[in-house]
Parts: C-alpha cells; structure tokens; sequence
C-alpha cells in the first residue's frame, strides 16, 4: 500500500475516533474532536497531493478516496443531528447530494465517461467542513444570532451550497440519465 493510500486510511481510522470523543462530553471534547475532524479533513488534500505528486494514483486510492470523505462528513452530520445542534433536513440533504452525485458518476462510468470533480464540489466541501468544526464549536447561548446559534447557520449556508453544487452537477451532466440506451 502506498503512502497516498495510507493517508487515505488514516482519515477512516480518524472517524470513530472522533466520534467517541465527541460523544463522551469531557470539558473539551468538542475543541478535541474538532481538532480531529479538522486533521482529518485535512488529510483529504494531503493525500490527493501525494498521490498526483509521487505517481501514487491507482483504482484502490479512487474507490477509497472520495468514500473515506462522504463517511467522514455523514459521520459528523449524524452526530451533530443527534446532539441537536444542527436540524435533519440538513443531514439529509448534504447526504442525498453526495449519493445523487456518485450514483451519477457510477452511471457516467458504465457509459465509458468520467465525471471531473467540478469547482464547486471542492468549494462545497470546504464549506461543509468549516461549517461542521462552527457546528462543533459555535452552538452555545452566547453564540445566538435571532435565536440560531452561529454554527447552525453556517451549516444553514452549507446546505444552501450543497443544493447548488449537487444542482451543477445534474445540469452538467444531465444527458448522461436522460438518454436511453
């Protein structure tokens, strides 16, 4: 296994560790386990650098890659749900995009083409990222903007971003469902 791919490990290995401490509630568990999610998140960019770099890309690393993203983002959501810090519907919607978006790919590849990740699914998951770690963080009284705390309006936008983005991406590649073969 290659560093790349073990990078890309790491991030899944990253997952249930951050659960853990953000379920325990010690005095700084979620300063921790955003700084878990944080690193983990993190190793998406390290991971795809290395391996475009050192000539790291193989079938393993494009299978596992973008799966080690949507668990750790579905992770995260599920818990921020289950603490009542963020509203389902948002769950729901971040993780209905991302299984549009790949059965789109899955269908893509069965016709031989091979779907881009566009600008706006990088930015979208930047976006998802600093709002899950403001979701973490931000959800106290004294964070309280007309009776919302900030971090559930930045998953708010978050949505509202993952909306458009998974929007592009069916506009883009619409032809490849709508044609009958």
């Amino acid at each position: 296994m290659n560093t790349a791919n073990k990078i890309t490990i790491l991030r899944i290995l990253l997952i249930p560790v951050f659960m853990l401490v953000l379920m325990l509630q010690f005095k700084y568990s979620d300063l921790a386990a955003s700084l878990i999610f944080a690193v983990a998140a993190a190793t998406d960019g390290v991971d795809g650098y290395v391996a475009r770099k050192y000539n790291q890309v193989t079938d393993f690393g494009k299978f596992i890659d973008p799966l080690a993203d949507k668990l750790l983002v579905a992770t995260a959501l599920i818990c921020l749900v289950d603490m009542g810090r963020i509203a389902s519907y948002m769950a729901v919607i971040i993780i209905a995009r991302e299984f549009i978006v790949t059965s789109l790919r899955i269908v893509a590849i069965s016709k031989g083409v091979v779907i881009a990740a566009e600008m706006t699914g990088k930015i979208k998951t930047v976006i998802q990222i600093i709002a899950t770690v403001c979701a973490l963080l931000f959800y106290e009284e004294k964070f309280m903007i007309l009776n919302w705390s900030a971090g559930y309006i930045a998953m708010f936008i978050a949505t509202l971003f993952t909306i458009y983005s998974g929007f592009v991406y069916l506009k883009k590649n619409w032809q490849l469902i709508s044609e009958s073969k």
